[in-house]
Parts: structure tokens; C-alpha cells; sequence
């Protein structure tokens, strides 16, 4: 990043830690991680577009090597807060149009708030295990946990942080998973700062997107895990009929993390999708 820029251009980017590679007359990618993790999570599969895109990558306020002086509790009281902020790191890079959107997660349902916000921003969109409501809410709709259960998710963060965060990090990264899967996501929930990480456990738990996402006509992949505990394939079947003309398919993965764990399979899916818009 140059330091001739703006200085409210520079605060942005210096904020949410924003890195781009690529050539500057690309297909432009921009990755968005989940909950407790950081753009690291994505360095097994960037490796595949480097030659082919101008890619993206940023930590959302108060996770991975962001600025944390600059967390509002007021601003990321919901997922709108860092859908803003999505909004403005596009606008720092004067980027308008044409994105290619990849969300892992709760980034999903916050990429897909900044779409329906700023029509016309994102040219396609690839959901890795998104899930616009995690409570059940009956008779329609099963998000896979009761109200009980995510409290009792926050209560445990409050009790012992340590204790859920090596609880979580097996879950996340899925039965049969490499050991270091496991132990890269523990320690990126250790490393983040323990009130903001519960104030963006709430944010992420506790929100339901559902018409969010059926209002998205942007072109969309959703790439599901065939065992997760935290966004089932009924989610992800729940996701492809709300938004209109996507494209549904079912990674043969245990976990909540296919591109830490099985990148291959995810870098696969994208190429698949996006072949009409990279040479890679």
C-alpha cells in the first residue's frame, strides 16, 4: 500500500489489515474469513488464483492482525457493522464492480448484506458452509441449535475461553482432520481479544439473515460440508432454494473448515464455477 494514499483511505486499509496480490487488471477475488479465524485461513487455496486474479484478502475488526483500537461495540452490535466495512475496503481500492466474492461462514451471510446493499458490486459469489440463522426456528426452519445450546456456547466463552476455544477448534475443523487444522484454528481463537471475540459470537449465533439471502441475485455457489455440525447439509439445501438460480454442491468433508483442511476439493469447486471468468 502506498503512503501517498489519502489518509482516510490509508486508515481503512490499515484497519482491517487489507493485502492485495495479484495483477492489477484481473478478475478480482476478495476472500472473507470466519468467525474467530483470519485471511490466513485462506493460504492453501490462494496459491491456485495468483497467476489468474488480483486477490483480496482482510481481517475483520478484532480478529486476525486487524486494528483493534478501531472496534466499536455499537458499529458490530450486528453483522451490517463489518458488512460496512467490506463496503469500505472496496471503496479504499476504488473498487465498483465485478467482484468475485468467496465467504467462509458468517462471512457469507455479512457478504451477502454488503451485496444486497451496494447492487452491482459483486459480479459471483462462492458460500463455504453459510448459514443465515443457526437457531431453530420451528416449524420451518432448522438452523441445528436450540436458543439453550448458544447460550450455553457464550457462558462457556465467559467461563473458561481456553477450554472453548480448544472445545471448538476440533468441531470446526472436523473429525479426521490433520492435527495442525485444528490447532491453527485454536490458536487464532486464543490470539483474538476474549470480550470482542463473545461480542462477535453473539453477532454471528444470534442472527437470522434467512431473507437476507433470499433477496441476492447475484450468481452463487454454495459449497456445503457433508458432515458439519455447525451448518448442515438441510442448511445449505435451505440456502440454494432461497437464492434464485445458484448452484449446490455437497463437498464429501467432515468439518466446518473444507479450505484449511481439504482445499483441493475447494479450489476445484471454484475453478469449475468461475471458468468462464478466470484462465487458471
Amino acid at each position: 500500500m502506498s503512503e501517498s494514499l489519502p489518509e482516510s483511505i490509508m486508515n481503512v486499509l490499515k484497519r482491517n489489515n487489507v493485502k492485495v496480490t495479484g495483477s492489477k487488471n484481473a478478475p478480482i477475488i476478495m476472500y472473507a474469513h470466519g468467525f474467530g479465524c483470519s485471511q490466513a485461513m485462506w493460504a492453501a487455496v490462494t496459491p491456485a488464483f495468483e497467476h489468474c486474479s488480483q486477490q483480496i484478502l482482510f481481517d475483520f475488526v478484532g480478529s486476525g492482525q486487524s486494528d483493534i483500537s478501531q472496534y466499536s461495540f455499537s458499529r458490530y452490535a450486528s453483522l451490517n457493522g463489518y458488512a460496512e466495512d467490506i463496503l469500505e475496503i472496496c471503496d479504499a481500492l476504488s473498487l465498483s464492480a465485478d467482484i468475485i466474492f468467496v465467504g467462509h461462514s458468517v462471512s457469507c451471510s455479512i457478504g451477502i448484506l454488503a451485496a444486497n446493499r451496494r447492487p452491482g458490486l459483486f459480479k459471483s459469489m462462492i458460500l463455504l458452509g453459510p448459514s443465515p440463522c443457526f437457531l431453530n426456528v420451528p416449524p420451518d426452519y432448522q438452523g441445528g441449535f436450540e436458543q439453550a445450546d448458544l447460550a450455553g456456547l457464550i457462558e462457556l466463552m465467559d467461563q473458561n475461553y481456553l477450554g472453548w476455544a480448544n472445545y471448538l477448534a476440533p468441531v470446526v475443523a472436523g473429525a479426521g482432520a490433520e492435527p495442525q487444522i485444528a490447532g491453527q484454528l485454536s490458536d487464532s481463537f486464543c490470539s483474538t481479544d476474549p470480550v470482542i471475540t463473545r461480542h462477535f459470537a453473539h453477532a454471528t449465533f444470534f442472527s437470522d439473515n434467512r431473507t437476507d439471502f433470499a433477496r441476492l441475485v447475484v450468481p452463487t455457489l454454495i459449497l456445503q460440508h457433508k458432515e458439519d455440525a455447525l451448518a448442515s447439509v438441510e442448511v445449505g439445501q435451505f440456502v440454494h432454494q432461497q437464492i434464485k438460480d445458484s448452484q449446490f454442491a455437497i463437498l464429501d468433508v467432515a468439518g466446518h473448515a473444507a479450505h484449511m483442511s481439504h482445499p483441493a476439493l475447494v479450489i476445484e469447486a471454484m475453478q469449475r464455477f468461475l471458468q468462464q471468468e478466470l484462465n487458471c
